[in-house]
């Protein structure tokens, strides 16, 4: 770990007691920083409070006191989620205090490059693949996963050394909150409309998206989309070596597909048959993480034996069990409508669908051709499965279920199947209003399987 006096005797407020936060508060504390912790939701039977507060800090739960300020913070470090017109935030922003997250804390301690991915869709399988595949046959040094991929990153950046690389998934959350972060390799899977809840604008959104570059110099390298035409313009934002990659042929100055093969700058690696997972979007993450490797000097054997031995990554397209003929999927990462088409996408068999989650406000039209196409059946649940009944009988399936809960969901949707087919929960819609994480959503649909297939 890189020593650093940047917070030594700093007064720094810890906004958010998640996982983040906690990791943040415990390295602000080993780095020799006056922490104060504060979580709106009441949190004193937390282990994680007592931990802390052994350790020096102080811990705050159950309200959002302004009387804080008081204590002159010099820095405010916020879990990413939260948002920027809390009053926290917004009393931070109003006293010129300034307010960043983990990441920026991280990358100050870490000894090891970063290779950094971001994007709407596919950040952690493009992550996944780049860790393992740098990973693969290395004789010094370890890849490590972290960010939002579920890994603190201030856990993992007091361990890495400089035979080392991190591979961080950072969101745009995340990304809204560095000042300094610098990767050696930039990731950008994709841009679609996400998030502007949030952001309050697909302008912000992107501006977020792209502060993953602002720090990047000709030394660098940012391996973008080429199939998008808006991510061809936005790399003229970088100064880093511009390195593409194609699933369409649209450029082969990096990764890209041509008579069927995955290449990199004119050199065959492998057929795209032979890739592990489903779906053209694996066949981008694949040549994302193709694009990195290459330029970090991995061979293409440790590429190939990635590619041709992974099986998904938990919660995003994840082949969960095969039952009496019928396959079912895992897609609970799928937040919004662009991931629910590219898991439509991903199969020729026909498919009973489970969607519905948290109501943001927009309606479902964009699903209508691909429900049209591929969906024989649909089990709606949560705060929009109105919504997308609507969609669903416009679109002329002919079966559809509405329920109160994603349990209540499984055995509907086998109900409604046959041998040949495909169960896939891909939700189009944030997991909040009756799960805390897409992952947890996950879970229960993994167990409500297991409890039909025994």
């Amino acid at each position: 770990m890189k020593a650093s006096t940047t917070y030594q005797d700093q007064a720094v407020l810890v906004l958010g007691l998640g996982k983040s936060g906690f990791n943040a508060a415990k390295l602000l504390l080993k780095l020799g920083a006056i922490v104060t912790v504060n979580d709106g939701k009441e949190q004193e039977d937390n282990p994680q409070v007592a931990q802390l507060r052994e350790l020096g800090a102080t811990v705050i739960t159950g309200s959002h006191p302004l009387a804080l300020f008081e204590r002159n913070f010099a820095y405010l470090f916020k879990n990413p989620g939260i948002r920027y017109d809390n009053p926290m935030v917004a009393e931070a922003i109003a006293r010129k205090i300034p307010v960043l997250t983990e990441p920026e804390l991280a990358y100050e301690v870490s000894e090891a490059q970063w290779v950094s991915v971001t994007g709407s869709n596919g950040k952690t399988t493009t992550t996944t693949l780049i860790t393992l595949m740098l990973d693969e046959n290395r004789t010094q040094g370890h890849a490590y996963a972290a960010g939002n991929i579920g890994i603190p990153l201030s856990a993992v950046a007091q361990k890495v050394t400089a035979a080392d690389v991190m591979v961080t998934e950072l969101s745009s959350f995340q990304l809204l909150g560095i000042t300094t972060v610098k990767p050696k390799i930039a990731v950008l899977t994709n841009i679609y409309e996400a998030h502007l809840d949030y952001h309050g604008s697909r302008a912000n959104y992107v501006a977020a998206k792209m502060r993953l570059v602002q720090n990047q110099t000709a030394d660098d390298f940012f391996v973008v989309n080429w199939d998008l035409p808006e991510l061809r313009e936005l790399s003229r934002q970088t100064k880093a070596q511009v390195v593409p990659f194609s699933r369409l042929g649209n450029s082969e100055a990096g990764a890209y597909v041509k008579d069927g093969q995955l290449c990199f700058k004119g050199e065959v690696i492998m057929p795209v048959t032979d890739i592990n997972v489903p779906g053209d979007h694996n066949i981008e993450n694949a040549l994302a993480a193709i694009a990195a490797a290459k330029l970090m000097g991995q061979s293409n054997d440790a590429i190939i034996d990635v590619l041709t031995t992974f099986t998904g990554v938990k919660h995003r397209m994840q082949f969960v069990t095969s039952y009496e003929g019928r396959r079912f999927y895992n897609d609970s990462k799928a937040t919004n409508m662009e991931a629910t088409e590219v898991a439509l996408k991903s199969f020729k068999q026909p498919i009973v669908l489970l969607a519905g989650g948290l109501d943001r406000g927009f309606t479902f039209e964009p699903l209508l051709p691909l429900l049209k196409e591929h969906v024989k059946a649909i089990i709606l649940y949560g705060e929009t499965k109105q919504l997308l009944a609507q969609t669903a009988r416009e679109a002329g399936i002919p079966v559809i279920k509405i329920v109160d809960n994603l349990t209540e969901a499984v055995p509907e949707a086998y109900a409604a199947s046959e041998a040949g087919d495909v169960v896939l929960l891909s939700p189009a819609c944030a997991s909040w209003d009756q799960f805390k994480t897409f992952e947890e959503r996950g879970d229960v649909f993994i167990k409500a399987v297991e409890q039909i297939t025994d």
